[in-house]
C-alpha cells in the first residue's frame, strides 16, 4: 500500500513538473514581441488588408502616376524613420535592430524619385497632410520614447522583406516598368542574401530586447496606431477613387464638372491655387493636376506607400 501510494506521488509529481514546463514554454512563447505584435495587430490589419484599394493595388488596378506618388510618401516616411534609427543607434531598448547597411532605404529612395521626376525631384514634391501625420509621430517617439521605435521598424522593414516583394512585381507587370530595376530600387536590399532568414534573425533580435510586458504592450499598441494612420489614409482614399471611378473622361482623365459647392470636391485643398488653375472653381480641374499640386496627390501618395507595410502581417 506505501510502495503503490509512493509510486502515485512519484508520477504525480512528475506529471506536474512536466506540465509546469510546458506552461511555462507557452507563456514564455507568448510573451515574446514578435508573437504578441502578430497577435495584437491581427484586428487592424485584416480591416485595412480588405479596404478596396487594398484589393485593386493586388489585382494591378494602379496607374504609374500613383506609384510615383506612393514613391514620393516612401521617401518622407523613411527619412523620418531613418534620421529616428540613427539617433537611437545605441539606445539599449533599439540598438540590436540597427541594421543600416541592410535595411535602410532612403538612398534607394533618392534613386527612384530621379527617375520618376528627375534630377530637380526635390522642388516637385510635398509630403501628404495624412503622412505628415505618421511622420510627426515617428519624431515624437524617436524623440521621447524609442522603446516604441521598434513598433514602427519592425512594421515597416519587415513588410518590406515580405508583403513589399509582392507590390514589387505587380508594380512592374502593371506598369511595364525596367526589369532592370528602375522605378522599384527601394524593393531591392541587396545586402540580404535569404529574407526568410534574416527575419527570423530579425525577429529574435526583437524577442531578446530587455522589456518587460508593459513595454511589450506598449509597442503592441503603438503598431495598432500605425494602422490606425494607415486607415485614415485609406478612408480618404476610398472616397477619392470614387469620384475619380465616377468622372472619367474617354481618354481617361478624371475632371470636376465645377458645378455644386467646390468644398465637396475631393480634390478640394482649401485655398485656391494659383498658376495653371488659376481661376477654376474646383482646385484639381483634371487628374494631371496631382503631379504637381496639393490636395489628392498626398492622400493618394500616403495610401500607396504604406500598403506594403499592411500587406507584411498577411505574407509573413
Amino acid at each position: 500500500m506505501s510502495a503503490e501510494l509512493e509510486t502515485s506521488e512519484g508520477v504525480d509529481e512528475s506529471e506536474k513538473k512536466s506540465s509546469g514546463a510546458s506552461e511555462k514554454e507557452n507563456h514564455t512563447k507568448m510573451a515574446d514581441l514578435s508573437e504578441l505584435l502578430k497577435e495584437g495587430t491581427k484586428e487592424a490589419h485584416d480591416r485595412a488588408e480588405n479596404t478596396q484599394f487594398v484589393k485593386d493595388f493586388l489585382k494591378g488596378n494602379i496607374r504609374k502616376e500613383l506609384f510615383k506618388l506612393a514613391t514620393t510618401a516612401l521617401y518622407f516616411t523613411y527619412s523620418a524613420l531613418e534620421e529616428e534609427m540613427e539617433r537611437n543607434k545605441d539606445h539599449p531598448a533599439f540598438a540590436p535592430l540597427y541594421f543600416p547597411m541592410e535595411l535602410h532605404r532612403k538612398e534607394a529612395l533618392t534613386k527612384d524619385m530621379e527617375y520618376f521626376f528627375g534630377e530637380d525631384w526635390e522642388e516637385k514634391v510635398r509630403c501628404s497632410e495624412a503622412a505628415q501625420k505618421y511622420v510627426e509621430r515617428i519624431h515624437y517617439v524617436g524623440q521621447n520614447e524609442p522603446e516604441l521605435l521598434v513598433a514602427h521598424a519592425y512594421t515597416r522593414y519587415m513588410g518590406d522583406l515580405s508583403g513589399g516583394q509582392v507590390l514589387k512585381k505587380v508594380a512592374q507587370r502593371a506598369l511595364k516598368l525596367p526589369s532592370t530595376g528602375e522605378g522599384t530600387q527601394f524593393y531591392l536590399f541587396e545586402n540580404v542574401d535569404n529574407a526568410q532568414q534574416f527575419k527570423q534573425l530579425y525577429r529574435a533580435r526583437m524577442n531578446a530586447l530587455d522589456l518587460n510586458l508593459k513595454t511589450k504592450e506598449r509597442i503592441v499598441e503603438e503598431a495598432n496606431r500605425a494602422f490606425e494612420y494607415n486607415m485614415q489614409i485609406f478612408d480618404e482614399l476610398d472616397q477619392a477613387g470614387s469620384v475619380l471611378a465616377r468622372e472619367t473622361q474617354e481618354d481617361g482623365l478624371p475632371v470636376h464638372d465645377g458645378k455644386g459647392d467646390v468644398r465637396k470636391c475631393p480634390y478640394y485643398a482649401g485655398k485656391p491655387v494659383r498658376g495653371a488653375l488659376e481661376g477654376s472653381s474646383c482646385p484639381f480641374q483634371t487628374a494631371l493636376a496631382v503631379l504637381s499640386k496639393p490636395g489628392l496627390q498626398f492622400i493618394l501618395a500616403a495610401g500607396v506607400a504604406l500598403v506594403a507595410g499592411l500587406l507584411a502581417w498577411y505574407y509573413m
